[in-house]
């Protein structure tokens, strides 16, 4: 049974522009990945490699970007947070 088919790299990136998500890193990681998916077949195979790693590397510097965001990251919904922390340097930051 086939699944759902991937959107290409282009189409992607028009889709997280539209709903404004490409200042967010685990989107970019997710445009990336697309664009060397599409440019294995015309990559050397150690270059893919070496890129996939790389690509890799830098998603697990992210770290836990999700803690306390799992409903905006992982479905979608954005809910803000109960207590509103001021900024820092801000007249109200203590």
């Amino acid at each position: 049974m086939p699944g759902i088919p991937t959107p290409s790299s282009e189409e992607l990136a028009r889709y997280l522009e539209q709903r404004g998500e490409l200042g967010k890193p685990w989107m970019l990681q997710l445009l990336r990945l697309t664009k060397l998916k599409e440019a294995k077949d015309s990559m050397d195979p150690d270059a893919y490699m070496a890129s996939l790693q790389e690509a890799h590397a830098d998603l697990m510097r992210l770290g836990e970007f999700w803690k306390g965001r799992e409903q905006e990251v992982f479905s979608g919904r954005y809910q803000p947070p109960e207590l509103i922390e001021p900024l820092p340097g801000s007249p109200e930051d203590r």
